[in-house]
Parts: C-alpha cells; sequence; structure tokens
C-alpha cells in the first residue's frame, strides 16, 4: 500500500488487501466508474423485463382511459338473502300484540274519555289488542286495563265537561297521542275511535282528528278513521251542558263516516234483562260482538255468497253516518221474510233508526245446512236480500253456512245516511 499524500484534495478508498495487484483509488475516480457502469447493468436488466412482458402480456394496441359507469350488479347476486326468510316488520318494544280476533281488516280501536274508554274496554276484552285508551285523567279508567294500553293526555287532571279545555289539551298534546299510535299500534289500516258524547274529554275527541289522519297517513293506511259516539239519555240530556256538547261532537264528526249508539234505546232493549249496574257494560260488549261479527264474517268464503273485504272496505269508507242492526228468526220459512228482517233490524239496533237512503246497505245471513237445501227458505231467502237491496243505491250480501243455530241469523249495515 503505498502512503496517502497529506495534501491531496481527494479522499482515498482502500482496495481489498487480498488483491496484491490492487490499488488504492480516490473516491471521486470510483463514483465516476460506478456511473459509467450502472447504464449497462440497468440496460440488462430493461431488456430482460422487456422479454419477460412478451412472453406473459397480450398486445395491447392502446391505452384508453376508462369511463364506464359502475352498475349495481345482478340481482341474483343477492339472492342468498332471501333463503333465511321473507322481510320481517321490526316492532317498537312497546308494540302492543296482534288482534287476536279475526278481521278482513287490519284496524286498531280508540277510546277517547271515560265513556269512550269503557266501550274501547269491551273490544279489548274481545282479543281487539291494538286497543288505546286516551284519556285527560287517569282517575276516570276502566279497572282491569293493562297500563300498556292507557296514554294520558298532561295539561289537566279531567276537563269537567269543558269541551274547549278538552280541544285546547288536546290540540297542545297531540304529538304524545300521535307518538302513542306510532310505538304502540304500529302500523294499522283503519282507526275506530269511540268517545262518549256530553262529557268534555270525549266531546273533545274531533280536535285529535288530524292526529289520527297524520298518522294513518304516515303508515301508507289503506283504510280511514271512523267515529263511534254515544248519545246521551233522556235523563242526561236534562243537563244543558251535556246537552251542548252532544249536540257539538254530532256536528263535528258529520263529515266523517260514524256510528251513533243510542243510549236510551240500549237501556230499553236491556231494562229487564239486566241490573243497573251491568246495563252499560253488556251493551258495550253487545255491540263490540255486533261489529266484530261483521268484520269477522267478511274475511270468511262462502258457498253461496261471500260479503268480502272490499265490500266493507266501501262501506265503512262511506261518509256520514251509518245503522247496524241485528236480529234472529226461529221461522224463517216466511213469505214476507225480507219485511221481517228489515223491521226487527231497525227495531232491535242500538243505533237511532236511519233516515233518507243510504248510499250502500248490506245484509249478512247466516243459515244453517238444512235452511241452505230448503227450497222454500231459499226462495225466502233471495226475496230477503232484494227487499233490503230496494233500499239502498248499492246492495252488498253474503250468505253463510254454519252449524247448531237456533234460527237463521241477519244482520243489516247501512252507510251514507243523513
Amino acid at each position: 500500500m503505498t502512503d496517502k499524500p497529506e495534501d491531496e484534495e481527494f479522499e482515498y478508498v482502500e482496495c481489498d488487501a487480498d488483491d496484491p495487484d490492487a490499488e488504492d483509488i480516490p473516491v471521486e475516480e470510483k463514483k465516476e466508474v460506478e456511473a459509467e457502469e450502472a447504464p449497462i447493468e440497468e440496460a440488462i436488466l430493461d431488456v430482460q423485463e422487456l422479454k419477460k412482458s412478451e412472453e406473459t402480456e397480450p398486445e395491447v394496441e392502446a391505452i384508453v382511459e376508462d369511463t364506464t359507469v359502475w352498475e349495481l350488479p345482478d340481482a341474483e347476486d343477492f339472492d342468498f338473502i332471501d333463503h333465511y326468510g321473507e322481510e320481517v316488520e321490526i316492532k317498537h318494544h312497546d308494540q302492543l300484540d296482534d288482534n287476536s280476533v279475526a278481521s278482513a281488516i287490519n284496524f286498531g280501536v280508540i277510546g277517547v274519555g271515560g265513556g269512550g274508554g269503557k266501550l274501547a274496554k269491551a273490544f279489548l276484552d274481545l282479543g281487539v289488542n291494538k286497543t288505546l285508551l286516551v284519556n285527560t285523567t287517569p282517575k276516570d279508567q276502566p279497572s282491569g286495563v293493562d297500563e300498556k294500553h292507557l296514554v294520558i293526555v298532561p295539561g289537566a287532571d279531567g276537563v269537567a265537561k269543558d269541551a274547549t279545555l278538552g280541544k285546547k289539551v288536546f290540540k297542545e298534546n297531540g304529538a304524545i297521542v300521535e307518538d302513542a299510535l306510532r310505538t304502540r299500534l304500529g302500523k294499522v289500516d283503519w282507526l275506530f275511535v269511540f268517545a262518549g258524547g256530553g262529557g268534555g274529554t270525549g266531546s273533545s275527541c274531533v280536535a285529535l282528528a288530524p292526529v289520527f289522519e297524520r298518522y294513518l297517513k304516515s303508515v301508507e293506511a289503506e283504510g280511514t278513521l271512523v267515529y263511534c259516539i254515544t248519545a246521551p239519555t233522556s235523563q242526561e240530556l236534562l243537563n244543558q251542558t251535556i246537552r251542548d256538547n252532544s249536540k257539538q261532537l254530532m256536528k263535528e264528526v258529520a263529515k266523517y263516516p260514524h256510528i251513533v249508539l243510542d243510549n236510551e234505546k240500549q237501556g230499553k232493549l236491556l231494562r229487564g234483562k239486566v241490573g243497573m249496574l251491568s246495563l252499560f257494560p253488556v251493551a258495550n260488549k253487545t255491540f263490540a260482538k255486533l261489529l266484530l261479527q261483521i268484520l269477522k264474517l267478511s274475511s270468511e268464503s262462502s258457498p253461496m255468497q261471500a260479503y268480502d273485504s272490499e265490500d266493507l272496505k266501501r262501506s265503512l269508507k262511506t261518509e256520514k253516518r251509518a245503522f247496524i242492526g241485528s236480529t234472529l228468526i226461529s221461522n224463517p220459512n216466511d213469505a214476507k221474510l225480507g219485511a221481517t228482517i228489515f223491521q226487527n233490524c231497525l227495531n232491535r239496533s242500538p243505533c237511532p233508526p236511519p233516515k233518507g237512503k243510504p248510499k250502500t246497505g248490506s245484509i249478512l245471513l247466516v243459515v244453517t245446512p238444512e235452511m241452505a237445501d230448503d227450497p222454500e227458505i231459499s226462495k225466502h231467502l233471495d226475496a230477503a236480500i232484494s227487499y233490503v237491496g230496494g233500499r239502498s243505491d248499492t246492495l252488498f250480501a253474503g250468505v253463510y253456512v254454519k252449524e247448531k243455530l237456533p234460527g237463521l241469523v241477519a244482520i243489516i249495515m247501512m252507510n251514507g245516511l243523513d
């Protein structure tokens, strides 16, 4: 090894000690040598890569920018989801159980005030689980009702038969009722609203109509709102406040499909059959069974003539007042069967007598197999249907066959009355 000059401006790199012919090379000179050798090595690598790409990649004429819009995968890409079952409605944890009664329509019941709450409870007792009792005080509720069915509207501890105050409370707290409809009823297509005419809370029920209608619209309901209100007895009408409240409520529900129950008439029909304490509980239960029987029959098939769900829906949607009556004919082999059925239904109905010609009329007949096989009785049944049909613009009829009946069962409903 040579000695490194002290005055040399270059740094020296020592060569391999095992190479006797090696000389120390200045750093700058080494860099120049590496720079000359690098292009050669890189060129060799480039040639090797080129040959490799020619062997494995197809020839590409030109590179074009991909402007294709992304499309959704085919539906069958997700068909595995259906294998796990159909769509399931997500229920709120407070949602009430489904109704256990048979019906052609999906409906809920709302009872407003003390009288309306008692009427609604009759439906709840019969299996209409989609029932809510709305009141302005917890003190005027029927006994035996689970809290999940109760909606107490704040703002007043009752309204003391002051319908003006009741409307104010409902308008200011409608959101509470609407929230209960959504979370507890879920989705129903029809709302039957029961209220007692004469009291303050029940007589204020139409103030909640915008809430009920908004709820039905939000769940895309197929049906509508139907009111069912009671008219006070003649004794109750002696009170001016009750009379005014009842009159005002009748006027407010007039534009809606509605049913009126005459408490005076119900009292006369049941007097002598039940005591005073049981009078209105029995009346409420009797009417609930009557209305539910119409909803049930319209869900059933018939070997003769069916009153189907569309017949029912059109009838219930008819504006103005509806009339419902029923009768039991022990001897249907009667040449005047049509007139007998019609008059008995009018006289034995809890509703006030019909006025004017109804827009729609419905007659439902339930007979035994023996009656259905009797040619003479069958002729009378046809005549009865025609008799009722002649008293309405549009007639719907259904004839059902059931075993072990005490006689011919007939139910008449007329809708669109003045």
